[in-house]
This record gives structure tokens, sequence and C-alpha cells, in this order.
């Protein structure tokens, strides 16, 4: 669903390969949960990533050419990857938990699977990209957007809400992709923001009036031939493709709605620190490294376009700035995917 490479070749070992998630990858080498009497971390982690997979590549190669720390990757989505850690619980062999949006790292911090931060690396990240609970942290951001074809509409036809969309007028004009993970942590800030009948309703109108896509590239790329208006995505979909052709993209805008409305969200990507880790020194410097300046660089210089969130690094100077957004204000702790799913359900979307 997201712009990544699937296969696993080039990130770590060939056990990467597998989501079996039956060997225990963590690092059995070092004495658990301690770093070396010198205060150096050694051995090897294993991540559970549910990030683009090129992105958190750059992130395991720097740390580990700083540390020597050997990082085994293994891939799937968030709703995926939390339940596996879910259902392994304590015997989980995953030292790290990373995501692309928050409902995912609240699932794993309801069930009480998360060490606490060290807070050395929660000091990195403001306040408003982490928990309130800070049993986990942001690591990155993305921000929801409208793309629109630029031949069909026209700034004073767009909605001025992101809840306009479920009005009689835009029957059709809008696509999404109502199964994934971004969009259900859309949902998940409309149903913080807004409350369940609010959202009940706004979910009811988008099942009359949105054309379902399977992923949101598959969604602009809709708009970008003319088969549907707009489509509600996160930003980094539109940058990533001017980036390389733009031939999924150049027919299209992004819109911003801004003014703290509930389509002008903030998705926080998140970082944790799992209980179960067998090395937890290395994993909580792995989340403190990437939470860095040489982490938060990876973002700001390289090709993923997500928004760098911690240790006063700038974001990539394409992207429109975040306090531009006016963002609501949204405590990541508090994103119900459970609540949702249940909702997007009852209304035919799901």
């Amino acid at each position: 669903m997201k712009i990544r490479n699937n296969a696993l070749a080039g990130i770590a070992l060939a056990a990467t390969a597998a989501l079996g998630l039956t060997a225990c990858g963590s690092g059995n080498s070092t004495s658990p949960g301690s770093a070396a009497a010198d205060g150096k971390i050694s051995g090897e982690i294993t991540v559970y990533n549910a990030q683009h997979e090129s992105l958190t590549k750059e992130w395991v190669d720097a740390f580990t050419a700083e540390t020597g720390v050997k990082v085994t990757l293994r891939q799937g989505s968030d709703t995926e990857m939390s339940n596996q850690i879910i259902q392994e619980g304590q015997a989980s062999p995953a030292d790290v938990f990373l995501t692309e949006n928050s409902p995912a790292m609240a699932q794993v911090e309801n069930a009480g699977l998360f060490a606490d931060v060290d807070k050395a690396t929660i000091d990195q990240v403001p306040a408003e990209f982490r928990p309130s609970t800070n049993k986990w942290t942001g690591i990155a951001a993305r921000s929801t957007v409208l793309v629109y074809d630029k031949a069909k509409l026209t700034a004073d036809q767009l909605p001025k809400s992101m809840l306009d969309l479920a009005k009689p007028e835009w029957k059709g004009k809008w696509a999404a992709s109502p199964s994934g993970a971004d969009f259900q942590a859309i949902v998940s800030a409309l149903l913080e923001l807004k409350g369940e009948a609010a959202t009940e309703e706004w979910l009811q109108g988008m099942k009359e009036n949105s054309k379902a896509y399977k992923g949101n590239s598959t969604a602009m790329k809709a708009v970008n031939a003319g088969e549907v208006d707009a489509a509600l995505i996160y930003h980094y979909y539109y940058y990533g493709d001017q980036a390389k052709t733009g031939e999924n993209s150049n027919n299209v805008t992004p819109y911003y709605f801004k003014n703290q409305d509930p389509g002008a969200f903030v998705s926080v990507s998140g970082g944790g620190v799992l209980k179960s880790s067998k090395n937890a020194a290395a994993a909580q410097a792995f989340v403190k490294f990437i939470t860095g300046k040489k982490g938060q660089e990876v973002l700001q210089k390289g090709t993923s376009f997500e928004y760098a969130i911690a240790s006063g690094v700038p974001s990539n100077e394409k992207l429109v700035p975040l306090p531009d957004l006016q963002a609501p204000t949204v405590d990541p702790a508090k994103l119900n995917s459970a609540k949702v799913t249940e909702l997007m359900t009852k209304a035919g979307l799901l």
C-alpha cells in the first residue's frame, strides 16, 4: 500500500524474507538489556518494520556503520506487525517496532508490550509528535492531503473541510483506499476529534460518494488519469512521484485543508522498544539514533518525503513546512484502530 519495494533483498539476512517470525533474531550474544562495561553497544537486534522498507534500510545501514550492531528487518504492514507482536506477547523475538501510522503503536501499547523509551530519546522529539504516555515515540510524520485533477477542479470548487466530502455534491467525485492503514489512521483522527456519531455519519457519506482503490498510489494515479476528480491520501505519494518521472502525478496538485480541520491531520509514524527485547540497550540506541540528528537527516535529504520531526532537523525543502499545515491537535496514544475497523465495517467500507 506504500511506496516501497516489498522484496527484502539487500536489507539484512535471508531470514528477513520470511514473516513466519518463528526464529529468534534478537541479540543473544549480548547481555539482555545492558551495554558493555565501556558503555558501547554490540550484538544484534530484530526490527519489525512497517515503515517504508527503503527508508528503514537507510536508517539501519547508518546505525550499523556507526555502532557495529547488526539489524535484521522483518517487513509487514502496520496491522500485520502489531497483530503479530500481540500474538507473540512476551515471547516475541522483536526488539523494536516501527510503523507508518500511530494506531498500530497504540494497539501494542494497550497490550502492555512496550518498554519505556529512554528519556534522552523522548527529549529529542517535540511533545506534539509523540504520545502523551511516552511509551513509544514519533520518528517521522505525514500530512493528509486531497490531490485533485487540475483540469476538472479549480481552487474555489474544493471542499473547505474534509467533512464536506460526505455531501451529495461530491458523489462519485473522490477516491480513497479504505482498506489501508493510512486511511484508517485518518479516520482514527476524525473519531478522536469529532466523536463516534460524526464519524459514523461521515463514513456513511463516504460509502455513498467515494470510489475505492487499493493503495494510495493507485488512487492518485486514477485522479491523474481522469478516472475521478480527487483522492484523499498522504502528501508524500505526490512528492515521491514528482521526484521520479511525474507520470502518475503531473495532472494533479495537492490541496491542504489547514485550519485544524480533520483533513489537516498529521499522522505520526512510531518507534518503540519491546519488553521482549533480548538486547534492550541496542534497541534503545536504535530508536535514539533514528530520532537523532543523523537519523532525521535521512528524512531531510532522502527520497521518502516524510516529515522530519525531531532533533531540530528541518524537513525536505520541497514540502510545505509543518507549522503551515495548521494541523489539529491529536494525541497519538488515543487513536483507536479497533473502533475504526468496527465503524468502517458497519458502513460497508471494509
